[in-house]
């Protein structure tokens, strides 16, 4: 009952990023700001110290670090070379509005599975524990919100109308659902939790300081932004800390 929970509150986070994107633009920066910091504290101070414990009984420190690299370098790619993320930046208009079109959906889309594997990791998480599974869950609801903004965004700034936008959310904010349900059909052992959680590690670290941190501050003064940013990680730091007495 509380993974069901926790997949309809996905949802609901992605879905009222992506409208909050739609009516409030202009405070974008600082909810993304926070995010960034929520999803790099999630990283260094809940997956990562799990990963080490878990995974730390059948492999060395430096093979999960190693992991967590790897994670990073796994989304570097799908990010920059299979999905094409593209954040608007001035080069777009030199292209014709049918490959910007094309282009928002193939961001829409991978945004899609990004949210798909959030989803998982929520459901990984409760297999190491509800503690872990609830910190891990703030964190991807955090990250959902964005990716509700970043979906509505990709589809709008590459000759998407507002349906079409809709349509692409609505996608998207199913995705962590069917993540988090998937789970239900298969369990892994503790090393192999490690393991993954060190993989998803990597992959928080590079939503949030290689995707999440340079959209918050694109265009707008740093001293707010950076101020949310601390906010972020001290906020999850606490809340990271209460959980684990």
């Amino acid at each position: 009952m509380t993974l069901v929970l926790i997949s309809f509150a996905a949802f609901t986070a992605t879905f009222f990023g992506g409208t909050f994107a739609l009516r409030f633009k202009d405070k974008l920066h600082l909810i993304l700001g926070f995010s960034a910091g929520a999803v790099i504290a999630v990283a260094f101070f809940d997956l990562l110290p799990e990963a080490i414990e878990l995974g730390g009984r059948d492999y060395g420190i430096a093979t999960i670090t190693t992991f967590t690299a790897l994670g990073f370098v796994i989304y570097l790619i799908l990010d920059r070379l299979v999905i094409m993320h593209h954040h608007g930046h001035a080069d777009a208009e030199s292209h014709h509005e049918h490959t910007h079109e094309n282009r928002g959906k193939l961001g829409a889309g991978s945004l899609s599975i990004h949210s798909f594997l959030d989803g998982v990791a929520i459901g990984l998480a409760f297999q190491v524990s509800a503690a872990v599974g609830a910190i891990v869950a703030v964190a991807v609801l955090v990250h959902d919100f964005s990716d509700g903004i970043n979906t509505v965004n990709l589809v709008l700034k590459n000759g998407g109308n507002k349906k079409m936008a809709q349509r692409w959310l609505l996608v998207d904010a199913l995705a962590p659902v069917a993540g988090v349900w998937s789970t239900f059909f298969f369990t892994l052992p503790e090393s192999a939790l490690g393991i993954v959680l060190a993989l998803f590690a990597g992959f928080f670290l590079y939503i949030g300081a290689s995707d999440l941190l340079p959209e918050s501050h694109h265009s707008h003064p740093t001293r707010w932004t950076t101020f949310m940013t601390i906010l972020g990680i001290f906020v999850l730091f606490i809340a990271i800390k209460m959980v684990s007495f």
